[in-house]
């Protein structure tokens, strides 16, 4: 009897031993994206694309852990009073930035300061600016008082809001900063070719002990999804972000390889300029908007990997209404609403796309669509960065782009909806829609702020600054030899407890 329970204490000691395989540090790996980012600076970005590359070179205050809590980042406590109008922090002590510089309160104040810097003009500026004073009580405690509660102020600062830059390095660099960019990440920047390749190595002081593992990520750009696939197989990269629907069940099927999709917390649709013709009639852009049949682009084009979009809030949020009813198409009343407006014939406008074939491939249904009723669509092909200029310069008509998402509603409306928001790219001004989402950040009563919202959209159905046509799922694929890699409903790459073994 004994002699079998040792046996049984060997054979367990011995299939633990072979499952828990301890992590490996060294290696590099190879990121593929679906844009080359165009800004690395976090306080001036308004890309996706950034966040990539920002999840290796900055850490926030406070951090999202996978199902989306805040947990402590270079924020180890904090404390919140007087109704939610005041934040004490208590910071990290152990924390230095890739120039070697101290992170503590007057860094956190330093960087608060240049967010909400009217003359640097950051879109992070209407995402802080609640903000009334800031007070540095020593080294690594620091006081933020708000103007009024402001309940999305802790989930603001797990994102670009709270990554922290180097004071040092902004002041030496200047406006250059975006091209040597300095944070405390558990990555530094080595160098950068524009449209080719960011390369990051390992922080060897980062604060997270014994991370990151991998001494080397190399970020490529390949904007046409099918470059990027084939790029992936061949073995040239070894991760890829954005896979394009069409190869989803390629991937599924093939055994080197692993497939993550999960639902996002994002949009996608088409900007409106208000400002400008044809839009600034209201009755012409809801023409547009019944013009589109929803079910039939996400059906050609994504499949599985996309939802119906009626709203700013994606299926499994908490902001989510079951009970909306997505817009149907009605070409007879599109065309109605034509006449109505003196445009009987139709009209003309030009919508900018980004070059990714899916993108060009969902303009193309939204351009045959328009044209059952008279609206003819041109399409513009513009590189990313360059897309994204004219867009946060409201040089355009219309655009196909979205927004990744945030994990509290105020990120997916505020600043874009608000008519100071830093990012309210569609020339939009709505009192009643201000009044509404200034008190959505107030009301910590997810009933009560649920309905704020949905107040909301009666005004931006009526208005449409945006035309929601889905929300997208999150996908990512990777190679065998990548391990540890956990995906996030927010989509973001992390790579700071991923490693990598041989992979030939």
């Amino acid at each position: 009897m004994k002699k079998l329970v040792l046996m049984l204490v060997l054979l367990l000691t011995f299939s633990l031993a072979v499952g828990a395989v301890a992590p490996q540090t060294g290696g590099e790996l190879s990121v593929g994206l679906d844009a080359d980012p165009p800004m690395l600076d976090p306080h001036m970005s308004t890309a996706r694309v950034d966040r990539q590359v920002f999840m290796s070179l900055y850490d926030t205050l406070v951090e999202l852990d996978s199902n989306l809590n805040i947990v402590p980042g270079l924020v180890k406590n904090w404390q919140v009073k007087n109704d939610g109008e005041e934040y004490v922090f208590e910071l990290r002590e152990d924390v230095l930035f890739h120039d070697g510089t101290k992170f503590n309160a007057e860094a956190v104040k330093f960087n608060f300061e240049r967010m909400l810097d009217p003359e640097f003009a950051s879109p992070r500026k209407s995402d802080l600016d609640l903000i009334k004073e800031i007070e540095v009580l020593d080294e690594y405690w620091i006081r933020i008082i708000l103007s009024e509660p402001y309940v999305p102020f802790l989930a603001t600062l797990a994102d670009r809001a709270g990554m922290m830059v180097s004071p040092t390095a902004v002041e030496k660099y200047g406006a250059d900063f975006a091209n040597q960019p300095v944070g405390t990440g558990p990555f530094k920047f080595v160098e950068r070719e524009i449209q080719d390749h960011i390369t990051l190595k390992k922080n060897e002081n980062y604060w997270q002990e014994g991370l990151p593992y991998l001494d080397k990520v190399v970020y490529r750009p390949f904007p046409d999804g099918n470059v990027r696939v084939i790029n992936f197989a061949s073995g040239d990269l070894d991760f890829i972000d954005e896979l394009p629907p069409k190869d989803v069940e390629k991937i599924k099927n093939q055994a080197d390889l692993n497939l993550n999709m999960a639902s996002g917390l994002g949009y996608q649709g088409i900007w409106i300029n208000k400002a400008k013709a044809p839009f600034a009639n209201d009755k012409l852009t809801q023409a547009l908007n019944l013009a589109l049949n929803r079910e039939a682009i996400v059906n050609v084009v994504f499949g599985e990997t996309a939802y119906v979009a009626n709203s700013p809030f994606p299926p499994g949020t908490v902001m989510h209404d079951e009970n909306r009813e997505s817009v149907k198409a009605d070409p007879a009343k599109a065309k109605e609403l034509l006449k109505s407006a003196g445009q009987a014939s139709g009209y003309e406008f030009n919508l900018m796309v980004a070059p990714d074939p899916t993108a060009k491939q969902t303009a193309q249904l939204i351009q045959s669509m328009a044209s059952q009723v008279g609206i003819k669509i041109n399409i513009e092909l513009l590189e990313f960065g360059t897309l994204v200029d004219r867009l946060m310069s409201k040089n355009y008509q219309a655009a196909l782009l979205g927004w990744s998402g945030r994990v509290d509603a105020d990120g997916n409306t505020f600043r874009f909806f608000h008519s100071e928001g830093s990012m309210n790219q569609s020339s939009y001004t709505n009192p009643e829609v201000d009044q509404i989402l200034e008190q959505t950040r107030k009301v910590a009563d997810t009933a009560e702020r649920k309905a704020l919202y949905k107040q909301m959209m009666t005004h931006l159905d009526q208005e449409l600054p945006y035309i929601f046509v889905y929300h997208p799922k999150e996908i990512k694929a990777y190679k065998d030899h990548v391990h540890d890699f956990v995906a996030y409903p927010d989509g973001l790459i992390r790579l700071e407890k991923v490693w990598v073994t041989d992979s030939e």
